[in-house]
């Protein structure tokens, strides 16, 4: 397994965010969505993040946190990090209100076009970025800790 750790830590951590989106939103809606399971956009917690944090954390871990592979990987998770924050949260801003302008042109005449209401959930709040680090930073110290002694 320990050959394998810098890809089952990362699948193992997006699993345990989905599941756990999927139970948040479960209960906040009153009803189970399914499809959330394999939809990673959006929510509580970042699912980008977690799976990125996860694998970087990992090779610090492993190979130390002044390792020059740890550097590379910790640039591309911030990146990540602000990518779901910062463009991925303002382009769910955006779909959001150009749904609301196509409502409003329904209300008033029928269009011509069809359209299909753009997916809104897209980015993270700083709050969401923040739990997918941490849980990612704890699902690969137990990757590292008690699995990949086996």
């Amino acid at each position: 397994m320990k050959e394998y750790q810098y890809l089952l830590c990362p699948i193992v951590t997006l699993l345990i965010c989905q599941v756990t989106k999927f139970i948040i939103e479960s209960i906040r809606e009153g009803k189970m969505n399914f499809s959330r399971l394999f939809n990673g956009t959006g929510g509580m917690p970042s699912s980008h993040t977690s799976f990125s944090s996860s694998v970087t954390m990992l090779i610090g871990y492993n190979l130390g946190f002044d390792s020059p592979i740890f550097a590379v990987s910790f640039v591309f998770m911030l990146i990540t990090a602000y990518d779901a924050m910062g463009l991925r949260f303002e382009s769910g801003k955006q779909a959001e209100a150009i749904n609301l302008l196509f409502e409003e042109l329904k209300s008033i005449k029928k269009p011509k076009m069809v359209f299909k209401r753009l997916k809104e959930r897209l980015g993270h709040k700083p709050l969401e970025v923040l739990v997918g680090l941490l849980l990612g930073t704890v699902v690969s110290l137990c990757f590292y800790l008690f699995f990949l002694g086996i």
